[in-house]
């Protein structure tokens, strides 16, 4: 993504790994993406009902308060966007529970950030 797109992005990542989700955000960031960051579902389910803009989701399949699936349910019911899974698990079965849910890619950690930001790129342009 140039540089001029991926600031006007809004990112919502949902990460409960705290080590994980701040180098993640600092690096979005630092690539020009707008980040909003939490640790669970209902954190994320706030954010998505408090009218912020969010572009494209990005959860971890496993949060603290609930699944990623579960998030994603919760941000949909007041946004429409594009989402990707992280996993610790990237079998088939993985991948097709994550599509099922609605996720538009499934990708596994450690996320090498390359994909994740072609992933990104690939969903803003779709």
């Amino acid at each position: 993504i140039p540089r001029e797109s991926s600031s006007r992005l809004h990112i919502l990542l949902a990460e409960d790994h705290v080590d994980t989700r701040e180098v993640m955000e600092q690096l979005l960031k630092l690539r020009g993406y707008k980040v909003t960051s939490v640790s669970g579902v209902k954190a994320a389910a706030q954010v998505a009902k408090s009218g912020q803009r969010i572009d494209i989701f990005i959860s971890d399949v496993g949060l603290e308060d609930g699944s990623g699936f579960d998030a994603l349910r919760e941000v949909t019911k007041h946004h429409k966007v594009p989402a990707i899974a992280l996993s610790g698990y990237g079998m088939e079965e993985d991948i097709r529970k994550s599509r099922e849910a609605g996720f538009t890619s499934h990708l596994v950690k450690p996320v090498d950030f390359d994909k994740l930001e072609s992933a990104i790129a690939a969903l803003a342009v779709a």
